[in-house]
């Protein structure tokens, strides 16, 4: 049988430089209705015109490799009927979408570094007045030394503190403005001691100051606080028992006989043949009992010096001065012939600067003051100084730390310039 029919149709179907001009079979010939012949006429219906002409441009698809960096879709191939099945998709991983950046990089800002100012220094210790005081606030020359009496010198200012029952005790004793000038030593002497243990304990607080007129002052006020604390040191149980049951007679007799007993000596030592009631040294002395529930304290003391009571933001003066001498009156015109009459006796001597001996009942928010005259002479006659510590020590945080009670201790005044020495205690 020949095959030229069907390699003719064949070559018509396929080959696209077949002659489309050849006879039709005509309609007795009935197409061949098979999935090829179908696929074939899909083939040639959607074939380009041959010629090569392409068709005409549109808009250009966008180029979607440039967005977001996703890469464009493959087109859509039909497979034949004689090509190998397709191998399944592969899974596409999955593309970081990269941000880029809005527009051109800047530079930062230089980061300029805050500037650190250095911690405020503590405040000049100033002064009360209109006017500075004569001398500078700073020591300047320290006092002369030799090579046997080393164990002599004292530092420029002693500070303590310590803090027993209800009461909180701060203690300074400094040099005064003139012994810093010409670099004298500290005639002032402070101690402060505690003897026995727990409840039972007793601190003695000593503030001796000495006279600058009076000769060898210096040893004379050191002397006197070691001679007191001795003393205390050997019946501080009797005493602190006698303050707790309110043996107040009791108290001042026994010292009041330590004290005059130890001035004498010293007087003797001192100054041989000095007069009575003329001292070397002032003294003020506190007896503070460490058990809680008793609320007395002791001071007694002898010479110059003060105790003052700070209650409800004012200042009490619990020594008062002694009475200054009367003035002489002008003697009366006698008439030429007086009458007979009683004679008057002569002005008796002014007393010698008596014993000092007081027991104060704390109560809370009270703040008892003992010092020497340095302080004590200046707290009496500027009221704008006494003003000024109340103000600060009336403060309702509590007591003053060492440091801030050294700075209120250091307030000036004109005129003023010995050496201070102070104890306080603030009742809790």
């Amino acid at each position: 049988m020949s095959q030229q029919p069907e390699d003719d149709w064949w070559n018509r179907l396929y080959d696209e430089s077949a002659d489309e001009s050849a006879p039709d079979p005509g309609p007795d010939s009935a197409p061949d209705d098979t999935l090829d012949a179908r696929f074939g006429s899909a083939v040639l219906a959607t074939a380009p015109p041959s010629g090569g002409a392409e068709p005409p441009p549109g808009p250009a698809a966008p180029d979607t490799a440039r967005i977001g960096g996703i890469p464009p879709a493959e087109p859509l191939r039909v497979r034949a009927p004689w090509e190998p099945p397709l191998p399944p998709p592969r899974p596409r991983q999955p593309v970081r979408v990269v941000e880029p950046p809005a527009g051109p990089p800047t530079a930062e800002p230089p980061v300029t570094p805050t500037p650190v100012s250095p911690a405020p220094r503590a405040p000049h210790p100033g002064h009360i007045g209109d006017g500075p005081p004569t001398y500078a606030a700073e020591p300047t020359a320290l006092p002369a030394a030799c090579a046997g009496e080393l164990g002599q010198l004292v530092a420029d200012t002693a500070l303590d503190g310590a803090r027993y029952g209800s009461g909180t005790l701060r203690a300074v004793s400094m040099r005064g403005d003139s012994a810093r000038y010409r670099g004298q030593p500290r005639r002032d002497s402070l101690l402060t001691a505690r003897f026995g243990s727990g409840s039972g304990a007793l601190v003695l607080v000593a503030v001796a100051g000495g006279v600058r007129a009076a000769e060898g002052a210096q040893r004379a006020a050191a002397d006197a606080c070691h001679w007191v604390g001795a003393a205390v040191a050997q019946s501080h149980a009797r005493l602190a028992e006698d303050i707790r049951a309110d043996r107040r007679g009791e108290l001042r007799s026994g010292l009041q006989r330590l004290a005059e007993r130890g001035f004498g000596r010293l007087r003797a030592a001192a100054e041989p043949g000095a007069p009575p009631g003329e001292y070397p040294a002032g003294l003020r002395c506190l007896l503070l009992p460490a058990d809680p529930e008793c609320r007395l304290r002791i001071v007694f003391g002898l010479g110059p010096g003060g105790l003052f009571r700070l209650r409800d933001g004012h200042w009490q003066d619990l020594e008062p001065r002694r009475p200054e001498p009367p003035h002489a009156e002008p003697e009366p015109v006698q008439p030429p012939h007086p009458e007979p009459g009683p004679a008057e006796p002569p002005p008796l001597p002014l007393p010698a600067d008596p014993f000092r001996f007081r027991a104060c009942v704390a109560r809370p928010g009270d703040t008892l003051l003992l010092c020497s005259a340095g302080l004590a002479e200046p707290l009496r006659e500027e009221p704008a100084l006494a003003a000024e510590l109340a103000g600060r020590w009336a403060d309702p945080d509590g007591p003053p730390g060492l440091a801030a009670f050294l700075a209120d201790t250091q307030l000036r005044v004109k005129g003023y310039a010995d050496d201070r020495t102070a104890a306080a205690v603030w009742e809790g």
